[in-house]
């Protein structure tokens, strides 16, 4: 009797640990997917809001509200090409941080937004952003599938850059040159904190085209989200679907939002420093 209550107890227990591993197992997915989902998000407003803080120091003086307002010798200008609305005039040179920054009023050509295009693709502001986010995902881990280490850092790096260059291959030359829309960022003339958060958020959904019209900003929305689709071509096997492709496309624009904060502001702090 000893020896069929000891079977009995060794047949039963692995039964017992198993029904009550596979409900956890089954349920376990749900939630890890809501915190990325989460962190995306928290990762996104946080972007945006510590460079809101970084920048609200260089606020100008007072009684500059209206940057937009247009003026007397504005209007006396030909309505064929309008004047960027609050053009700082000063940025007479290519930004290597940010080459996208407008420098002139004229309209780019076909070969000057692919030259933005490769100037975008390796600019100091990418080969940064490349290297927090990938550090980021290292930290939590994501996507799993890159593992750790310096291989697997190399792999979100990669991915990284390969990701912007494809967004702007898509977005600042191929889709801007077949609608005809400005790729550029046209900063404020005298920014604000209150304009410029407003005016950072209305540039990812509005922008210019070659007339110099505000119209929908449909190069620089539908760029990114072929972008993150084509990068389902070499992310990781289990990240391959529609909730994790447009989970990134979310941080994209996050993103970029944030950066349109730095772009408002970079003339004022070039010309600070300068001076």
């Amino acid at each position: 009797m000893l020896l069929s209550q000891c079977s009995t107890r060794q047949v039963q227990k692995p039964q017992t640990s198993l029904t009550q591993c596979e409900p956890t197992r089954e349920f376990s997915i749900l939630p890890v997917r809501l915190r990325r989902l989460f962190r995306a998000i928290f990762f996104s407003a946080a972007m945006f809001v510590c460079s809101a803080a970084v920048l609200r120091g260089q606020q100008p003086p007072s009684g500059q509200d209206h940057p937009d307002a247009p003026s007397a010798t504005r209007s006396t200008q030909s309505a064929s090409r309008k004047p960027p609305a609050g053009f700082f005039a000063t940025l007479n040179r290519k930004s290597i941080v940010f080459p996208d920054i407008a420098t002139t009023e004229g309209p780019l050509t076909t070969g000057g937004k692919f030259k933005l295009f490769v100037d975008n693709s390796a600019s100091l502001s990418t080969l940064a952003g490349a290297a927090l986010t990938s550090g980021i995902g290292q930290a939590e881990n994501y996507p799993e599938g890159y593992g750790q280490g310096g291989e697997g850092y190399g792999k979100r790096f990669g991915s990284a850059m390969a990701r912007n260059a494809s967004s702007e291959f898509f977005g600042t030359f191929l889709l801007a040159s077949m609608l005809r829309q400005d790729p550029r960022f046209f900063p404020q003339r005298d920014p604000t904190f209150g304009g410029s958060v407003k005016y950072a958020l209305t540039r990812v959904v509005v922008t210019r085209n070659d007339d110099g019209n505000d119209v929908a900003n449909w190069s620089g929305l539908l760029g990114p989200l072929m972008a993150e689709g084509l990068a389902n071509a070499y992310w990781p096997e289990e990240d391959r679907n529609a909730a994790e492709t447009f989970r990134r496309y979310g941080v994209d624009l996050g993103t970029r939002a944030g950066f349109n904060m730095l772009r408002n502001y970079w003339p004022v702090l070039i010309k600070k420093i300068r001076h």
